[in-house]
């Protein structure tokens, strides 16, 4: 009887422990920080499940809502008040907008609209059927010529996929559909950014159930290379042939949104126009396969180029540095500098609120 009644608390006090875990990146983030000097500022809730930001204008913002099924545009000069676009969505978790069209990835499929100001209709989809299962098809972005970028996750933790378009970066015709395979080996990629003289630089999420391996990664894309998934184990991280990451973080910790610092942002980093590096910034969400939960935070990375040959040739070498900027934060998905310079970034769960980072005063 002694013996159970130690036992009994003891399970109790992991049960306790368990669902604290599973509730706790879900919860209002009850103590933010920041570095020193930077204030965070909640400017709107109530969004549902926010997966994608992007700055259209000094003062209007499209938000994808992965939850409701929708694309909002958000009017900064009146508290965010938000505009329903786009309605009836399959998890919607990326946009790209031009001037006559916009583009969205849901679950499996990547469809087209046409644009007459903020009106979108005739809906097209270029690609359907893309498996879904662990992971969905994610951000879509685009090089300087047109050329979409879609990234599109495992279906797995660990698999050998079916279909060739899982765990990996697709280019795709934006005119017709026709798309291929641009990266593979790729298992979670949820966002990228374009840096110029530089290139494509992007997130991608490893394995769960194996300890301290892998770290997540900061991958730049070399067009038809393989990035070591499903192949890479403990004690060969990048496996042979493939390429290694030019950044890492804390293992398990879902290390998402990327955007690049611009040169007027008061936020700390580098001046890519000064040619002597450039600054990404990060959410890192946080992740239920850790016994204490870790991440809930956005870093900074610093890319301090090893060496330039001067002009407009492109960096091929980095040292990186990896900073918390902000910690305790929630669950922080996309994020977007604005065009002022202060930082935007949304929060999944907690309400589905939007948060801004800015300078004091």
């Amino acid at each position: 009887m002694g013996f159970e009644k130690q036992i009994t608390p003891i399970v109790a006090l992991l049960f306790f422990l368990f669902i604290a875990r599973e509730i706790y990146p879900y919860a209002d983030p009850l103590n933010p920080e920041v570095a020193e000097g930077f204030e965070i500022e909640k400017v709107a809730t109530g969004f549902g499940g926010p997966t994608c930001l992007t700055w259209v204008s000094e003062d209007l913002l499209l938000m994808c809502d992965r939850d409701g099924g929708r694309i909002l545009l958000l009017d900064a000069t009146d508290g965010f008040r938000e505009t329903v676009l786009i309605t009836g969505l399959d998890h919607p978790h990326g946009l790209h907008l031009t001037a006559d069209h916009l583009f969205v990835s849901e679950e499996g499929v990547l469809a087209k609209y046409e644009r007459s100001n903020w009106t979108f209709n005739q809906r097209t989809n270029l690609i359907e059927g893309v498996p879904s299962g662990n992971h969905q098809t994610n951000a879509i972005n685009a090089f300087p010529n047109g050329t979409l970028i879609w990234h599109s996750g495992s279906t797995c933790n660990v698999c050998a996929e079916t279909d060739e378009r899982n765990a990996a970066l697709l280019w795709v015709d934006p005119a017709t559909g026709e798309h291929g395979i641009l990266a593979s080996g790729v298992r979670n990629s949820f966002h990228g950014v374009w840096v110029e003289n530089v290139g494509y630089l992007f997130s991608d999420n490893g394995r769960d159930w194996e300890g301290d391996h892998p770290r997540e990664e900061i991958n730049l894309l070399v067009n038809g290379a393989a990035y070591g998934w499903p192949d890479d184990d403990p004690d060969h991280p990048v496996p042979d042939g493939t390429v290694a990451p030019v950044a890492t973080w804390t293992p398990h910790t879902s290390l998402n949104g990327l955007a690049l610092r611009p040169d007027t942002s008061p936020l700390p980093g580098l001046n890519a126009s000064e040619g002597q590096g450039f600054t990404l910034y990060a959410t890192v969400y946080g992740s239920w396969n850790t016994v204490i939960p870790q991440g809930q935070e956005i870093v900074r990375i610093d890319f301090i180029p090893k060496n330039t040959s001067g002009g407009e040739q492109p960096i091929d070498q980095w040292e990186t540095k990896t900073t918390r900027f902000a910690t305790d934060i929630g669950t922080p998905l996309p994020l977007a500098f604005a065009p002022d310079g202060s930082l935007y970034y949304a929060t999944f769960g907690g309400g589905g609120a939007l948060y801004r980072i800015a300078s004091f005063g």
